[in-house]
């Protein structure tokens, strides 16, 4: 049977100081800077041993030129696969110093490169083994998959990585549901893994020298390290340690609903207001589906609170749950939290249930009384109005309601807004935007049009810190 209790109190007490405001911000540029540095410096390294070992000279000649050029794809392709691996496995310190929205993009770069490089690879080294000739190709690509050691695998590895692209295109991803187009992510993992064989049976430029064979046995245990600990072994661990139930249901718009969660030590949960988990609830069906959302209360130790909007699939399901149904979290991820914090003020920008993360920050973050303000735009019925207005009473938040549909295309404001732009209005509810760290929102197309109003009024790109959904 569903519960659907009014939820407990929510703490309006500032909450004690973290750490110093922009103390974490740097150290997380320090990660950023670090793991650019070591990408592009394994990069460097494979180019340096294609070079000494003959890759300029072997361009000399027609086939042996194609093999020296699939060599190179190759090499460089292995690395960024294995970079893949680790973007994929949701390392806790690259989480926090990138965030999801900028990871999203790193990934989708990095992941259409090495697959065209791996294509290229695979074409250039037939072609070179076949001495030049096309027709010649087809039967020496049979003979490479059949005859050599691991080509079969690697063979089916770059289909299972052809398949997870074909179902990346954006065409494609309106057709499937999240949680299926999630599924199939995941045979990257068996893609990237099914290529070792052969690089290490058949590829001289990884066994050919000690440093050679040190640094790719070194990449590929950090790559499955990476996935074992953090995305098998970790959330396991969580899960059992914290026992994670539904305590209620509870509406709170025509469609939106919030669940309470409790479990144990929650105190010992690392999750900040703003962040996200990605949640499977074990009491309805598809249970096995994973759905990302994120905290709509500041964590207090006790239990969590997301809200969710039925948009079809498993969040339909949602208000069906049951009362002491179990539940299984993975994360926290994003970094739309207090840890991307640089200035004493801040703007906090939402559409929809995308003021989900915002009021939660709302809640969770320290600020004096109206230097934290909040502009919400809804189209039918705005979510958690009650609960502004307390936060506005004890908190000092400010917030601004933008009632209605969007008022034209390329503006994110509703149309019972009155104002000559976007910007202007931007800029007279919030004159010192330029002087706060801005938190973002919605979806994807809406927050690409706040992003731009926000850098026309001078908003470093640093203080902008984005989250979108849609897919």
């Amino acid at each position: 049977m569903t519960h659907t209790s009014s939820p407990s109190t929510i703490p309006l007490a500032p909450p004690a100081p973290g750490p110093a405001i922009g103390a974490r911000a740097r150290r997380d540029d320090a990660v950023r800077l670090a793991a650019g540095s070591t990408l592009w410096l394994s990069l460097l390294l494979v180019v340096w041993w294609w070079l000494t070992g003959g890759g300029v000279a072997d361009l000399g000649g027609w086939a042996t030129g194609l093999e020296s050029l699939g060599r190179i794809t190759g090499l460089v392709a292995s690395v960024l696969l294995l970079a893949q691996v680790v973007l994929m496995a949701r390392v806790p310190v690259l989480e926090q110093a990138f965030g999801q929205d900028r990871l999203v993009r790193i990934h989708r770069l990095v992941g259409l490169t090495s697959f065209d490089l791996m294509v290229a690879h695979v074409v250039l080294i037939t072609w070179g083994y076949a001495a030049g000739s096309v027709t010649a190709a087809p039967a020496t690509l049979w003979d490479l998959v059949v005859n050599y050691p691991g080509m079969l695998l690697a063979a089916a590895g770059t289909l299972c990585l052809v398949m997870v692209v074909v179902t990346s295109i954006r065409a494609a991803r309106r057709r499937l549901r999240y949680e299926s187009w999630h599924l199939l992510h995941l045979y990257a993992y068996l893609g990237v893994g099914l290529a070792i064989p052969h690089q290490l049976w058949t590829g001289a430029d990884f066994t050919s020298s000690p440093g050679r064979q040190a640094f790719w046995w070194s990449a590929w245990a950090v790559s499955a390290g990476s996935v074992l600990v953090w995305r098998v072994g970790l959330p396991v661990w969580r899960n059992l340690r914290h026992d994670l139930r539904v305590a209620a249901v509870v509406p709170e718009a025509a469609g939106t609903v919030s669940v309470h969660v409790t479990g144990r030590h929650l105190h010992r949960l690392p999750v900040e207001a703003g962040q996200f988990l990605t949640w499977r609830f074990l009491g309805r069906p598809g249970r096995t589906r994973a759905n990302p959302y994120s905290l709509s209360a500041a964590p207090d130790g006790r239990s969590l609170r997301i809200t969710v909007q039925d948009v079809g699939d498993g969040s339909g399901s949602t208000p069906g749950l049951d009362v002491g149904s179990r539940v299984w979290v993975e994360g926290p991820y994003g970094r739309l939290s207090p840890r991307a914090r640089r200035n004493g003020k801040v703007l906090l920008i939402g559409a929809g249930v995308g003021i989900t993360p915002l009021r939660a920050l709302a809640e969770g973050l320290a600020y004096a009384p109206g230097d934290a303000v909040l502009l919400h735009r809804w189209s039918d019925e705005p979510i958690f109005a009650d609960e502004l207005i307390a936060l506005t009473r004890d908190r000092g938040l400010v917030a601004w309601g933008i009632p209605g549909p969007r008022r034209a295309p390329d503006s994110w404001l509703g149309d019972r807004v009155e104002a000559p732009s976007d910007l202007a209005a931007l800029t007279a509810w919030v004159p010192d935007v330029a002087e706060r760290d801005v938190y973002v929102c919605g979806p994807g197309p809406w927050t690409d049009l706040v992003v731009r109003d926000l850098r026309a009024a001078g908003v470093p790109e640093q203080h902008i810190h984005l989250e979108s959904f849609g897919w």
